[in-house]
């Protein structure tokens, strides 16, 4: 929900457990107390998409037992050990950091990456003031974090049940030529391969005026993850996640009307036991969710979402049952 600064510190000050999304100059001005949290302007709310940098949106959770942890690029994999095995931990990190970089390339190869519940966002500033750092912030040591994970595992009751979501449109076109690339771990690409044949991605993007709002989806496991477009430069292209050598790409299908869909896919759902929820600052930019409200799944618009692994273009949810 969303909370004034005053609002929010009394929350901390009694005590809470909070995770909390806002714009850098207030968290970093919070209190500290049990509440981890990640700088954006952007946020899904009861009244529709909304960009504010004088509010926060606040999650509250009822749970006895909890531990607040910050990791490093050295020390990330350790997120999975510390996570409970009858729970679920959200994870904030900023923007194109070390520790970003590192999970986002290596997590699915984590020990115990896909049996514990791991959920969170990559944190960013607002588009239109690029000169301010995403930040995360570890509340019970105040500290602000631009390359370090801030992390809130919760423990649940056995009797409860978690159910991680993941909403996206997207999914491979088959009829898309294939992508490869051979660096590993890059956001920033120059030459690929498509259909064998090693060229400049941006002169091929350039060249069959393919529409950058969708994204290339590559097979990851047998799961479909997007690889969203940031810029397109004269030699280079940005992506807000790394590619993988080995995976290979392709472009996902054209959505004729990118709100429409993505509201149909919101109407499946039901979300009744929602606790969580983060969604992309790409699906609130190309869907034009400013003002609309499209669900009750409210929370902050994000550079990048984590449902166990790092994902792109999606919206991610925890259900507690």
């Amino acid at each position: 929900m969303l909370k004034t600064f005053e609002e929010t510190s009394r929350l901390i000050n009694e005590g809470m457990i909070l995770h909390i999304a806002g714009s850098g100059s207030l968290l970093s001005r919070l209190p500290k107390g049990n509440w981890i949290g990640g700088s954006t302007e952007h946020f899904m709310t009861s009244k529709g998409g909304l960009i504010s940098d004088s509010l926060l949106f606040v999650t509250k959770f009822h749970n006895d037992t909890f531990s607040i942890h910050d990791y490093g690029a050295d020390s990330i994999r350790r997120v999975m050990k510390d996570s409970y095995d009858n729970g679920f931990s959200i994870i904030v990190m900023p923007f194109d950091c070390k520790v970003h970089n590192e999970y986002a390339c290596n997590a699915a190869e984590y020990d115990g990456m896909f049996i514990k519940n791991i959920v969170g966002w990559i944190s960013g500033a607002n588009p239109n003031t690029p000169d301010k750092t995403p930040i995360a912030i570890n509340g019970q040591t105040g500290q602000v974090l631009t390359d370090r994970a801030a992390v809130l595992h919760l423990e649940l009751p056995k009797s409860k049940m978690v159910n991680i979501g993941i909403i996206n449109i997207h999914e491979q076109d088959k009829q898309s030529p294939v992508i490869e690339f051979d660096r590993h771990g890059c956001v920033k690409v120059s030459t690929c391969r498509i259909n064998g044949k090693e060229m400049l991605l941006a002169d091929y993007l350039r060249q069959s005026g393919h529409d950058i709002r969708i994204p290339m989806a590559g097979d990851y496991y047998g799961h479909s993850v997007n690889v969203s477009f940031r810029s397109v430069e004269e030699i280079e292209v940005n992506l807000y996640s790394p590619v993988l050598n080995g995976v290979k790409y392709r472009f996902a299908k054209a959505a004729p009307d990118y709100a429409a869909v993505f509201q149909a896919q919101l109407k499946k759902l039901k979300n009744e036991n929602v606790v969580f929820s983060c969604n992309s600052i790409l699906n609130f930019t190309f869907g034009e969710l400013e003002g609309k409200n499209f669900s009750t799944f409210h929370g902050p618009i994000t550079f990048g979402e984590v449902a166990c692994q790092l994902l792109n273009q999606t919206l991610v949810y925890v259900m507690v049952t």
